[in-house]
C-alpha cells in the first residue's frame, strides 16, 4: 500500500466518523519559540490551550513535520530521520477514550478490502498508564484485546504533557509484533524493536502545573473539557504495511535513495560507509524540497540555516559516494517532488521555483567548498605551527559562519590531518548566534510577553476587529495592557505599553507590509503608538508610551493612524504588486516572490532567479510599471474562496499558506494577488516608481530596491542636478557624460599602470646591489632588508624571489624583506633549494618575523609572507630571523 494511500484511508475513515478533514498546516511554525512544526499536534496547540476556538469539535489531519536534534544521526541508523508525516484524528470536547480508542483499533484491524488497514488483531499489543483502569477495561472488555497483551507503563513512556503547565494525561499505545527474527518475546516492555508502535492515544483530561523533569510535576486537577490528540507515523505504518525494514525501503524515501545510488554508481546494501551517505542523501533531499516548497529560503540564521544544513549535508554526502563537480541535486530534487506530489500537489505547481532555490544554494556550495577548502589549509598549518592538537572552536565558527563550511566536514578534514576540533567551543558559539537569532524572531513579534498572556485576552474579549482598510481612525474600547510583559489594569504617562483595542484601524506588520504608527486617545490620557503586531492570530498589539495621563482597561478610545505614513507604506504595497507582476512578464512565472519589505516611500522586493538580472530587463520592467501608473488602473480588493481565486489566476505567493477564504487585491486586469495589505484606490496615485538596482541576497534569491512617489521625484530631482553639475565640470552635453568619463577613467588607469611599473622598477633595481651585499651565516647567504615604505606586498614579493635567483644554485640562500604597504607591515621570506637543503624553511621563519611584529603567517618551504600590527618593530623582526637562521645551522 502505498505511502499517499494509507493517508487517504486514515482521513476517509474520520471524516466518515464525523471529522472535518484539515490540510497540513505549514512547516513554517506560526508559534514563535518553533522554527519548525516538530509534530502532528502543533497546529493544534491553540485549541489545546484554549487560546482558538477550533473549526469543528472533530478534526482529523496529515501534518508535515520536521524534527533536526538528532541531525546527526540520521543515515547511521535506519530510524532516525528529519522529514516525517503525522496522521492524527482530535477531538475538542466531544469524545474521549469509549470512542477513541475502538476509532483506532477499528481502522488498523479493518480488512484492506474494506478500507482499513487489515492488520491481524494477535499481532497487536496495548499499553496504558499504570493507574488507568479506564483505558485498560475498554481495551480488554469492549475491544476484546487479552489482558496478557495489555501491558502498563510508567510516566516516562505513557503520560503527556508539553512541558508547561497546562494539559497533559496518560497515553496508551498500539504496538505490532513483527515476529522472533525481530527481537525476543514478552511485548512492547521486552523489545521496542521487534514490537513497534504504530499508533499512540493521549488522553487529555488533567491539568498539571509548573515542574522540570518529565516526571515532576502536580497534577492540579481534571480538565473541564476532555481531548484526544493521536498521532500515526505515516512513514512507519508505511514499512509496515510495505513489507520492508525501516522506513528508507519505503516508496517515498526509496525512490531518491535508489536514483542516488545509480547517479553516484553505489551499492545500496554492499558498504556500510556507502549507505549511511544514501540515506543521509534520500532522507534531506526529501526534507529540502518540503521546506522550500513552504518558503523556507538557505541563509545563516533560524530556519534558513536548518535548511542550509540539510541541503549542504545532502550535497557533501553526494560528493563523498563520488559525484566529484557533477551536480544530481535538480534531478535528485524532482524524484522527490514526484514521490511526494501526490499527496502535495502543490509541489509540482512550485517545481521550477523550489528546483531554482536548491540548484543555487547547490552551485553556491560547491564553490564554498573550494574556498574552504583553502581557509581550512591556512588553519591546519597555522594550529600546527603552534604545535597544537587541535582546531580551535572560533576557527570552526568562522569556517561555518563566514564561509557556510559543514562542522562534519571539519571534523573529518581535521581528523585526515591528525587533529582535533574543540567542538564544545564551536557549538557553544553556535548556541549563542541561534539563541540571539530565536529572541530576535520571538520578541519582534511577542515583545516581553508570554504567548499564553495574548491567549487569555483572545478567549476573554475575542478576536479584535481590524477596520484599517476603510477607516483611519475609530472609536474602541481598551481590552487589555501589558507592561513588561505582565497584564495590568492600568498605566501612567512615560509607561512603555502594549495595548489590546477591541477595534482597530492599526494594520499589523504583516506580508511585507511595515506596521501603523498613531495615537490612542482616551478621556484625559495619550498613547503614542510605535508599533503594531499580531503575536496570535485574531490578537493586534499596539506598542507605544504613554505621553499624558492614565489609561484604564476598559477606557473609550479613539484610535487614529499616522495617515501620511499609512498612505506612503500603501503606494509601496501596490508598487511591489506591480513589480512583481512586471518581472514574471519580463522573466517567466520563476520569477517567484520570496520576500518584501513595504516602507513609506521605497520598497525592496526579493524573487527567485537563477542569476543577475541584466540592466535592460530593469529598465523594461520600470518602464511597464509606470505605463500602468500613467493608464491610472483601478484598484479593488475583494474575498472569495481559495479555489475561485486561482481559478482567476490570481498570485498565491511561493511558500504562503492561505484559508479557504481568501482577499484578493488587483490592479485593473495588469496583477491580480491574494493580498491582506492595504493599497491605493488607483495606479496613477503611485505617481513614479523608479528602479534603484538589484542584487544578490543568497542562493537563487535576487533582491530589487524601488523608490515610490515623491521618493522617487526627489531621487530624479538629485540625479538631475548632479549630472547638471559633471557636465558643466567636463564641459561635455550630458548625452556625451559617458563616453567623456570614459575617456577620463581609461587614462587614469593607464597611469596608474604606468606609476606602479616605475615604482616596481625602483624597489627590484636594488636586487643586485642586495645580492652582493648578502651576509655569510655559517656557509648561508643572508638577506634581511627594509624595502621603502608604501612597497606593496606584490612588489616586497618579487623583489625577495628576484634576490633570491641572483644566488649561484648550489649556494644556501635566504632572503627576507619587510615593509609598511600601508598601516600595517609585511614580511616576505624566501629560501632556495640549497637553504632547504640545510633545514632553513621559509614558512617557520616567515612565522618567527611575524611574532616579533605582533601577527602571524606561513606559507610554503620555498616563499611564505606574513604580517602584523608593530611597524616599529620590524628592524627587531629581521634581527629575529637572523638569530633563527644562526641557530638551525648552527
Amino acid at each position: 500500500m502505498e505511502s499517499a494511500e494509507i493517508a487517504r484511508r486514515f482521513l476517509r475513515f474520520f471524516e466518515e466518523r464525523g471529522h472535518t478533514v484539515v490540510p497540513s498546516a505549514s512547516l513554517i511554525a506560526e508559534d514563535p519559540t518553533l522554527l519548525l512544526v516538530p509534530a502532528g499536534m502543533v497546529p493544534f496547540k491553540p485549541y489545546f490551550l484554549g487560546q482558538r476556538t477550533p473549526p469543528a469539535k472533530r478534526l482529523a489531519s496529515a501534518q508535515k513535520c520536521v524534527r533536526t536534534p538528532d541531525i546527526d544521526e540520521v543515515g547511521k541508523t535506519t530510524r532516525h530521520a528529519t522529514f516525517f508525516q503525522m496522521l492524527g484524528n482530535f477531538s475538542f470536547g466531544d469524545y474521549f477514550k469509549d470512542d477513541a480508542i475502538p476509532f483506532a483499533w477499528e481502522l488498523l484491524t479493518k480488512p484492506q478490502s474494506e478500507g482499513g488497514f487489515g492488520f491481524a488483531e494477535d499481532k497487536l499489543w496495548v499499553t496504558v498508564y499504570l493507574d488507568d483502569d479506564e483505558a485498560a477495561d475498554i481495551w480488554h472488555k469492549k475491544v476484546g484485546v487479552p489482558k496478557e497483551r495489555i501491558q502498563r507503563r510508567g510516566i516516562i513512556d505513557n503520560f503527556w504533557s508539553m512541558g508547561v503547565p497546562g494539559p497533559c494525561g496518560p497515553c496508551s499505545e498500539i504496538y505490532f509484533d513483527r515476529g522472533p527474527d525481530y527481537g525476543v518475546d514478552g511485548g512492547p516492555i521486552a523489545d521496542e524493536n521487534r514490537y513497534l508502535e504504530v499508533w499512540n492515544n493521549v488522553f487529555m483530561q488533567f491539568e498539571r502545573g509548573a515542574g522540570g523533569a518529565k516526571e515532576d510535576f502536580p497534577i492540579l486537577g481534571e480538565l473541564p473539557s476532555k481531548n484526544i490528540d493521536t498521532g500515526m507515523g505515516l512513514e512507519r505504518m508505511a514499512a509496515i504495511l510495505q513489507g520492508v525494514d525501516n522506513i528508507y525501503e519505503i516508496d517515498t524515501t526509496y525512490k531518491i535513495l535508489d536514483r542516488a545510488a545509480q547517479l553516484t554508481k553505489a551499492n545500496y546494501g554492499r558498504d556500510p560507509r556507502a549507505d549511511i551517505s544514501l540515506r543521509v542523501v534520500a532522507d534531506h533531499v526529501r526534507t529540502g524540497t518540503m521546506l522550500v516548497a513552504d518558503g523556507v529560503l538557505p541563509s545563516n540564521e533560524g530556519r534558513g540555516y536548518v535548511l542550509r544544513r540539510i541541503l549542504r549535508r545532502s550535497i557533501r554526502n553526494l560528493r563523498l559516494l563520488g559525484s566529484g563537480e557533477d551536480r544530481y541535486m535538480h534531478e535528485l530534487t524532482g524524484v522527490a517532488i514526484d514521490v511526494m506530489g501526490e499527496q502535495y500537489p502543490e509541489l509540482k505547481a512550485d517545481a521550477p521555483q523550489i528546483h531554482g532555490v536548491i540548484d543555487a544554494e547547490e552551485a553556491s556550495f560547491l564553490g564554498t567548498l573550494r574556498t574552504g577548502t583553502a581557509i581550512f589549509d591556512v588553519a591546519v598549518e597555522e594550529t600546527k605551527r603552534k604545535g597544537a592538537a587541535t582546531l580551535g572552536g572560533e576557527k570552526a565558527f568562522q569556517l561555518h559562519d563566514t564561509y557556510g563550511f559543514p562542522i562534519d566536514l571539519t571534523l573529518e578534514m581535521a581528523s585526515e590531518q591528525g587533529l582535533k576540533v574543540d567542538e564544545e567551543g564551536f557549538r557553544r558559539l553556535m548556541k549563542e548566534q541561534r539563541d540571539r537569532a530565536k529572541a530576535d524572531a520571538k520578541a519582534k513579534k511577542t515583545g516581553n510577553a508570554d504567548i499564553s498572556v495574548f491567549g487569555q485576552l483572545l478567549e476573554r474579549t475575542g478576536k479584535v476587529d481590524f477596520l484599517g482598510y476603510d477607516h483611519v481612525s475609530a472609536e474602541s474600547e481598551i481590552a487589555g495592557i501589558l507592561l513588561d510583559g505582565v497584564s495590568v489594569p492600568a498605566a501612567g504617562a512615560g509607561s512603555t505599553v502594549e495595548i489590546v483595542l477591541t477595534r482597530t484601524p492599526f494594520y499589523a506588520e504583516g506580508g511585507g507590509q511595515l506596521a501603523d504608527q498613531g495615537v490612542i486617545r482616551t478621556d484625559g490620557a495619550q498613547v503614542d503608538v510605535v508599533d503594531t503586531q499580531t503575536p496570535l492570530a485574531g490578537v493586534i498589539v499596539h506598542r507605544g508610551k504613554v505621553r499624558t495621563g492614565e489609561i484604564r482597561v476598559g477606557d473609550q478610545a479613539m484610535a487614529e493612524i499616522d495617515v501620511d505614513r499609512r498612505r506612503a507604506i500603501s503606494r509601496s504595497h501596490t508598487a511591489t504588486h506591480l513589480v512583481h507582476r512586471g518581472f514574471r512578464n519580463a522573466l517567466g512565472e520563476t520569477a517567484a516572490q520570496a520576500g518584501s519589505e513595504n516602507s513609506p516611500g521605497r520598497f525592496r522586493f526579493d524573487f527567485t532567479a537563477a542569476g543577475a538580472v541584466p540592466p535592460s530587463v530593469l529598465r523594461d520592467v520600470e518602464d511597464e510599471v509606470n505605463a500602468i501608473l500613467i493608464n491610472d488602473l483601478k484598484v479593488n480588493a475583494f474575498h472569495t474562496t481559495q479555489a475561485e481565486a486561482r481559478a482567476m489566476g490570481a498570485l498565491a505567493l511561493f511558500g504562503e499558506k492561505y484559508g479557504d477564504t481568501v482577499r484578493i487585491v488587483e490592479v485593473g486586469d495588469y496583477s491580480r494577488e491574494l493580498c491582506g495589505g492595504t493599497h491605493v484606490a488607483s495606479s496613477g496615485q503611485l505617481g513614479l516608481v523608479k528602479v534603484l538596482g538589484e542584487a544578490s541576497i543568497g542562493a537563487g534569491v535576487r533582491r530589487v530596491e524601488a523608490l515610490v512617489g515623491l521618493d522617487a521625484f526627489r531621487f530624479l530631482a538629485r540625479e538631475s542636478v548632479l549630472v547638471a553639475q559633471l557636465s558643466e565640470q567636463l564641459k561635455a552635453r550630458r548625452e556625451e557624460l559617458p563616453e567623456r568619463i570614459d575617456g577620463i577613467l581609461t587614462r587614469l588607469r593607464a597611469a596608474e599602470k604606468e606609476l606602479e611599473r616605475l615604482r616596481s622598477a625602483q624597489v627590484l633595481a636594488v636586487a643586485g646591489e642586495l645580492a652582493a651585499g648578502a651576509a655569510d651565516l655559517n656557509g648561508v647567504a643572508v638577506v634581511a632588508h627594509r624595502a621603502p615604505a608604501g612597497t606593496t606586498p606584490d612588489d616586497l614579493r618579487k623583489l625577495a624571489l628576484d634576490v633570491r635567483g641572483r644566488f649561484p644554485a648550489e649556494r644556501a640562500a635566504v632572503v627576507v624583506v619587510a615593509g609598511v604597504p600601508s598601516d600595517r607591515p609585511v614580511v616576505v621570506a624566501a629560501v632556495n633549494e640549497a637553504g632547504r637543503g640545510r633545514g632553513l624553511k621559509a614558512g617557520q621563519l616567515v612565522g618567527v618575523a611575524a611574532k616579533a611584529l605582533g601577527g602571524g603567517g606561513g606559507g610554503k618551504d620555498d616563499v611564505a609572507q606574513g604580517g602584523g600590527a608593530r611597524p616599529e618593530a620590524i628592524g627587531d623582526a629581521l634581527r629575529a630571523v637572523e638569530s633563527a637562521i644562526s641557530a638551525a645551522i648552527a
